[in-house]
C-alpha cells in the first residue's frame, strides 16, 4: 500500500472518530439506583446532564444520599463505556475495541 493511499484511509478514520465522538456527546444515557430513586443522566461523553433525587432519599441522610449519587453516577458510566465501545467499534471494525 503507498504512503497517499494509507495517509487518505487514516484521513477517512479521523473524520469518521470526529463525527462518532460528535454523535457521542449528544447520546444520553441513564445510571439508577434504588429503583430510580438516584438518577444519573450522563452524555456518551461523560458529561453529566442532571441528577435527580427523590424526597425519599433525601431523608436517609447525607453519607447515603452521596453513596447511591456514586453509584448512580458509576452505573451511568458502565452505560456509557458499552455505548462508545460500540459506537466506536462500529466505525473501526472492532480494530480499537482490543
Amino acid at each position: 500500500m503507498d504512503m497517499e493511499s494509507l495517509m487518505a484511509q487514516a484521513q477517512s478514520l479521523q473524520t469518521k472518530i470526529s463525527a462518532a465522538q460528535d454523535s457521542l456527546s449528544q447520546m444520553h444515557v441513564k445510571g439508577m439506583v434504588e429503583n430510580g430513586g438516584v438518577i444519573v443522566d450522563m452524555t456518551g461523553k461523560y458529561d453529566v446532564v442532571s441528577v435527580v433525587i427523590r424526597d425519599e432519599i433525601l431523608t436517609l441522610g447525607s453519607a447515603k444520599v452521596s453513596e447511591l449519587v456514586k453509584r448512580a453516577y458509576k452505573d451511568a458510566k458502565v452505560k456509557a463505556d458499552v455505548l462508545i465501545d460500540k459506537t466506536m467499534s462500529e466505525i473501526t471494525g472492532g480494530t480499537l475495541a482490543e
